[in-house]
């Protein structure tokens, strides 16, 4: 069996409402990353200097040396820009990322993140690339993360965000069993549940396009014009989808040396006047969005078939294609993950099965559906899904002279084709059903054959709809 680990689907096409607070059509979330004085140097004990996120485009470490202008880039972001972020943010709830070293040597900053009821959630012990590291040494940086968090600011944090990750963070995060929710996703415009050894964990987006460290790329923001128009446009989609029914939140990330600097900070008071000049606009911490989440949608464990063991998968499903538990077999040992934990997916990983099997296979499949309103009928002989069906489109309450018809009509079908006739009786009633036997009992089998082929894929989709309520 192959088990495929990412989920491709999420919410699928309708998002569920979110309910924010107030009706708001919108949640705006502001995060500062406060990394300065936690980032690579061989000052902090590490073997290179930093070279990420920075003015220098294109920077490169200095293996066993420190470098004079990456320092003093980050000591801008401490030194200046934290505080002219601070007085456009002060009287709003964000929420900061903050590296614990990074944290320890900054109490003047610290105090006045408080002052103003900011989150302070953790951003791991230092602001190293986490990639190489092996998960025992992660794990030991995470816990020395939130017990130094916890000294400097008096309360342990409730959010973790590692950012540098490595493929072990997330289930590191979980493991620690501390945290609200986790940041480490980019994944949705909505927080969702993580399942982590049978446990839910919240986790809470963030994101990497409305991002001022697109400053410091090659291909990003050139302008602080550039970053407010991506913003500001950003806003107005997710606003118009709020109106429209489907709200979310946008998550925007600022840096201290990057946002802070005055040519780039002028496009965060520009987006803060545009999006305060609408109604129903939500500014919260991450916190206020896991909490109002975790209340509002609670965790609801659900059937996954992907999780399924064999014999269990083909005790619910292998019905689904009548008499037919090879295809459910065959979908079981293939690959699997949360893409077919939906009917929707399962439906079309059960078609594709089905396309790809032999020529035989496939009309063995055909052969196996019964007679509508025939004798297995009758005789209460059924699989439970096709009496279900039957019965829906009332094929199990006909008249003496309707059941003669279409007893006629059966067996004409079938010495032509080869194979009964075959509908998804749920997408018809009797009359439609009816009329679609006396026509395609004409064409030729062929056509048919294609035909019937195409409804054996369409009655499994609705079963599987009707299996997965």
């Amino acid at each position: 069996m192959m088990r495929y680990s990412r989920d491709m689907r999420g919410y699928g096409e309708n998002t569920p409402d979110p309910q924010w607070p107030g009706g708001a059509k919108i949640a705006v979330q502001i995060v500062m990353n406060y990394e300065e004085g936690g980032e690579n140097s061989i000052e902090h004990g590490d073997n290179a200097s930093e070279a990420f996120l920075s003015e220098i485009i294109g920077a490169q470490p200095w293996p066993g040396q420190r470098h004079w202008n990456m320092e003093s880039i980050y000591d801008y972001g401490a030194r200046a820009g934290f505080w002219r972020l601070h007085r456009m943010l002060k009287d709003l709830p964000i929420t900061v990322y903050g590296v614990a070293t990074a944290l320890e040597r900054a109490p003047e900053q610290v105090a006045a993140m408080q002052g103003a009821g900011w989150e302070i959630a953790t951003h791991g012990l230092k602001w190293i690339d986490y990639r190489d590291v092996p998960p025992e040494v992660e794990a030991e940086h995470i816990a020395k993360a939130v017990r130094l968090h916890t000294a400097v600011t008096g309360e342990r944090p409730l959010g973790f965000y590692q950012g540098r990750t490595s493929m072990n963070t997330v289930a590191l995060g979980c493991e620690e069993g501390g945290f609200v929710y986790l940041a480490d996703t980019i994944a949705d415009d909505l927080p969702y549940w993580h399942v982590h050894d049978g446990k839910p964990q919240l986790m809470v987006p963030y994101t990497m396009d409305a991002n001022d460290m697109r400053f410091s790329s090659g291909q990003g923001f050139g302008t602080g014009v550039e970053f407010f128009d991506y913003l500001r446009d950003s806003f107005d989609v997710l606003y118009a989808e709020g109106q429209a029914g489907a709200p979310k939140m946008m998550s925007i990330g600022l840096h201290c040396r990057l946002a802070g600097r005055p040519g780039r900070a002028m496009a965060i008071q520009r987006f803060l006047d545009h999006a305060r000049a609408h109604e129903g606009v939500w500014f919260a911490s991450r916190l206020d969005i896991a909490r109002h989440w975790a209340e509002t949608h609670p965790y609801q464990p659900r059937q996954r078939p992907s999780e399924m063991t064999r014999d269990d998968f083909v005790a619910k499903f292998g019905s689904i294609y009548e008499h037919s538990p090879w295809i459910a077999e065959r979908v079981w040992d293939g690959e699997m993950g949360a893409i077919h934990d939906s009917a929707e997916g399962l439906a079309a990983r059960m078609a594709q099965v089905f396309r790809t099997s032999s020529d035989a296979e496939r009309l063995a499949v055909l052969i196996a559906h019964p007679d509508l309103a025939g004798k297995l009928a009758l005789a209460k002989r059924l699989t439970a899904d096709s009496t279900a069906e039957q019965a829906s489109a009332g094929l199990d309450s006909l008249t003496d002279e309707e059941r003669a018809d279409f007893t006629r009509l059966n067996d004409e079908y079938t010495a032509k084709h080869g194979f009964p006739f075959i509908i998804a009786v749920r997408d018809h009633d009797k009359a439609g059903i009816h009329n679609a036997m006396r026509r395609r009992v004409g064409n030729d089998t062929q056509t048919e054959r294609a035909e019937a082929e195409r409804q054996v894929m369409r009655i499994g989709e609705l079963r599987l709809k009707e299996a997965l309520k």
